[in-house]
């Protein structure tokens, strides 16, 4: 811990110095052409409650770009939803994102499945990569953005379905002070903060912090969890702004498997509570640098973020014939990993006659270190499994825990260099066209610190994005786009290389969305698109030859979105939408063959929640989440059923200092399973519980 923090205060006060010698050693900006507009000037901003639609997001095209104008689905959670449902966590959010599924993730990290593609590595925060499997909290954040669709034009590698980009808050140049006290069923309890304190004009100062200690309807399962944020603005005159931002957060809970049948009862706990556990220690620092000359605007952020993360579980596994036992097997894994990585954007404004261009360019270089030790659980010291009695199947049998002849012991290297350009082309009032392209080297080299093999790939990727937008009126967006990303053949966590993989080529992800876009008043917006995501490249058996590897095996997910958000009159306020996803195995793969349906994607999803302003001080919200059967696995053996659960919400407004909120999730006390690792890894969803939340402002 003293080490990382040490890491990271040095690159803080690195940033500080870069910042201040860019500045000295710029020249004075030149007047701009008489027929572009007046450069920004930077500020510490002041930021108001927007209600459920925030109009403007620069994480798709890294332009500030409205969204009807972004030419790919986007849909973006603000804090005021966040708050009004007192979401924790990023399963949380995705309820309400049309496309998005949470996955079980083995009950130890965060995992979405973004129109067919599971991922738990697409996670950013700011636009920085934030890859690490663990749990993610929502304490410090002005806005999740759910940008889906291939990404890598502006991300890099990976986000093949789209990715998750949280948005911190910043500084503002009005103080603030505001608890959050909250408590309710199961135990839980949680206490935030949010301090802002501008220092002086040219220095604002925030800083954000929780902690929270919550059981769970789970038999023994609970967690414990607290963080920290504090972010600093300076502004060096009226053109350049630093902003030095540091998080460290601490999650410890209970490692929860879930399931192997829905026959048994919601609660019931596989394994040893007390010896399963999952943490994660995580210190993020990020410098940002903004400095316009004259028209011409620089944007470079550094990142160093240290995870140490571990888990240990008990997994249950198919039941016996006879109903009456359940195999359950052990093991542990703990990864560390160091990332740097650094970005420089500039966009410039330009015109050639009467057509305007919004011109990006950038670079990326970042490295990753990662070490992977894993251990099987071995009961009496001999067995790597044993058999409990499915009605009471918690065990105290002793275990030890130590590799064996498959366990991972590992160090991995990776390296990366890109660069990329872009140019948004705004050809006249009605047509606007957007082009890019992206090249990235990506550099992996693995060492088996079992059998001491280096292995190394090096994969060179060109991802490019086209697309149109055609404005009838200026409150309406028709647009079509075409966007590549790949996965190298190291997986989303690099987490192993071998002979063979050495040798895979980069999976591929395409997708073919057409949509439209309607700001229907300036506080409420409508969505609809509809898409084609082809991933090729992936592993299947060759036919001719079952040891042979080929990479013949493709999935396809065809989709249709809805989506809704925003202000429909003064008092009421909605969120949510309507997914149609066929995903499906398009060409056998090693885990399926053609026509088999993807893993826990349902064909139709549903979410509304709304709140509706009684008086000038009560509200009430009402929640209601619909979903269709899906598999638990591939091979399409074992069935999630549907469910429709609703939720309620009232809210009283004492004064403009003090908000009271009272929260009923499942209100009907419906039994559901919400996700899945397995056929045999299932999580039930929760029952009926009552949440109370009291927000102070001083």
């Amino acid at each position: 811990m003293r080490k990382c923090s040490a890491i990271v205060q040095n690159l803080l006060l690195l940033g500080v110095y870069c910042g201040l010698q860019l500045q000295l050693e710029a020249q004075a900006p030149p007047e701009p052409a008489p027929d572009l507009p007046e450069p920004p000037r930077f500020s510490i901003s002041v930021t108001e409650s927007g209600g459920y639609q925030p109009p403007v997001t620069s994480s798709a095209l890294k332009t500030d770009t409205p969204l009807r104008d972004t030419p790919q689905s986007v849909t973006v959670i603000s804090r005021e939803l966040m708050r009004d449902q007192l979401m924790l966590s990023i399963g949380d959010v995705v309820r309400y994102v049309p496309g998005i599924q949470q996955h079980q993730g083995e009950n130890n990290r965060d995992q979405v499945i973004i129109r067919g593609n599971s991922t738990s590595a697409d996670f950013y925060v700011n636009g920085m990569r934030d890859d690490v499997q663990y749990y993610r909290d929502l304490y410090n954040l002005e806005r999740v953005e759910a940008v889906k669709g291939p990404n890598a034009m502006i991300f890099g590698r990976g986000g093949g379905g789209g990715l998750i980009n949280r948005v911190t808050k910043q500084p503002q140049s009005i103080p603030l002070r505001e608890i959050s006290l909250q408590g309710g069923s199961f135990g839980n309890k949680r206490v935030a903060g949010d301090f802002n304190q501008p220092l002086s004009a040219k220095v604002g100062f925030r800083m954000n912090s929780m902690y929270e200690n919550s059981n769970s309807f789970r038999n023994n399962v609970g967690l414990e969890r607290y963080g920290f944020a504090p972010t600093m603005n300076l502004l060096a005159g009226k053109s350049t702004k630093l902003t030095v931002s540091y998080e460290h957060l601490h999650d410890a809970r209970t490692a929860d498997r879930g399931v192997p049948s829905l026959q048994v009862p919601i609660r019931t706990f596989f394994g040893n509570p007390n010896d399963s556990y999952t943490r994660a220690r995580v210190n993020i620092g990020t410098v940002a640098l903004e400095h316009q000359m004259g028209g011409v605007l620089l944007v470079n952020r550094t990142s160093l973020a240290h995870y140490d993360r571990g888990y240990q579980n008990y997994v249950p596994g198919v039941v016996n014939v006879t109903q009456a036992l359940v195999p359950i097997s052990s093991y542990n894994n703990a990864t560390q990993r160091l990332n740097f990585f650094n970005q420089t954007n500039l966009t410039y404004t330009a015109w050639t006659g009467r057509i305007r261009h919004n011109l990006l360019g950038g670079t990326e270089i970042g490295t990753q270190r990662t070490d992977n030790l894993r251990n099987t659980g071995y009961f009496n010291n001999t067995a790597t499994s044993i058999n409990a009695p499915l009605a009471n199947p918690s065990i105290t049998t002793p275990i030890t825990f130590r590799q064996s002849v498959t366990d991972a012991d590992n160090h991995i290297q990776t390296r990366l260099g890109a660069a990329f350009v872009q140019d948004q082309v705004e050809l006249n009032r009605f047509v606007q066209i957007v082009g890019g392209v992206r090249v990235d080297q990506f550099d992996l080299r693995y060492r088996n610190n079992r059998n001491n093999d280096n292995l190394r790939r090096i994969d060179n990727l060109i991802s490019p994005r086209a697309g149109i937008v055609i404005k009838p009126k200026a409150e309406v967006s028709l647009y079509g786009s075409y966007t590549v990303s790949y996965l190298p053949s190291s997986g989303d966590q690099f987490a192993s290389l071998t002979s063979v993989t050495q040798q895979v080529k980069p999976e591929k992800f395409t997708n073919y969305e057409a949509g439209v876009k309607w700001d229907m008043t300036n506080m409420f917006a409508l969505t609809v698109a509809a898409y084609r995501l082809d991933r090729t490249n992936t592993r299947s058996t060759d036919p001719n030859d079952p040891t042979r590897i080929v990479q013949a095996g493709s999935t396809r997910t065809n989709g249709v979105e809805f989506g809704v958000n925003g202000n429909v009159t003064r008092r009421w306020m909605i969120a949510g939408g309507y997914a149609y996803q066929d995903a499906y195995i398009s060409n056998a793969t090693t885990a399926a063959l053609t026509g088999a349906q993807v893993a826990q994607v349902p064909r139709h999803t549903f979410s509304l929640w709304n709140n509706y302003a009684v008086t000038k001080r009560l509200s009430a919200g009402l929640g209601l989440l619909n979903r269709a059967d899906m598999w638990a696995a591939v091979d399409n053996t074992v069935k999630l059923p549907g469910y429709t659960r609703v939720d309620a919400a009232l809210f009283y407004t004492f004064s403009e200092r003090i908000r009271l909120q009272v929260n009923v999730e499942n209100l009907a006390n419906l039994t559901y399973y919400s996700n899945a690792d397995s056929n045999t890894n299932i999580s039930p969803g929760y029952p009926r519980s009552v949440r109370a939340a009291v927000n102070w402002r001083f």
